[in-house]
């Protein structure tokens, strides 16, 4: 049998820095609803980017989320932490700026813009560009963390 082991909430947050992105689940049309998303870490506090729209929408009417990251190196050497907590959009200008910077320091790829190539029933593709699309930056609020960890040690005698 593998022995499982408690996270503590230090080695839970060394996680969520490094890993930087996981599963965050929400409620979509009252079902639960799970997409795959990046993260931010600014000391303890966490931040979800995103573009507006269905996750927007979802989270402004229920902002009951669950975060979860995981690392696994390999089957038997794995961690993996549960965020639970409330999203809220950050709306002051200066906390949007300052995560954006937080997000840009650690995302320089970001865009402001969002290309998208749809393809019709021909093959045809034709690339939109979508400029000054609407972003929200959400912090979650933690009510709760847990995290689990092995190092392939089993306490199981042979």
């Amino acid at each position: 049998m593998l022995d499982i082991d408690e996270m503590g909430q230090k080695e839970i947050h060394e996680l969520l820095h490094k890993v930087g992105y996981g599963h965050l689940g929400c409620i979509h049309e009252g079902k639960p609803y799970v997409i795959p998303m990046n993260h931010y870490l600014e000391e303890e506090d966490i931040y979800l980017f995103t573009t507006i729209g269905m996750k927007t929408n979802d989270l402004d009417a229920n902002p009951e989320i669950c975060l979860q990251v995981e690392e696994i190196r390999e089957p038997l050497h794995w961690r993996s932490a549960i965020v639970n907590g409330r999203a809220s959009r950050l709306t002051e200008q200066p906390d949007i700026d300052r995560v954006m910077h937080l997000v840009k320091e650690r995302n320089p790829m970001l865009s402001p813009a969002i290309n998208r190539t749809w393809t019709d029933a021909e093959g045809r593709s034709e690339a939109i560009l979508f400029e000054g699309f609407a972003n929200a930056i959400y912090r979650i609020h933690e009510t709760e963390l847990s995290g689990r960890t092995t190092d392939g040690v089993s306490s199981k005698n042979p």
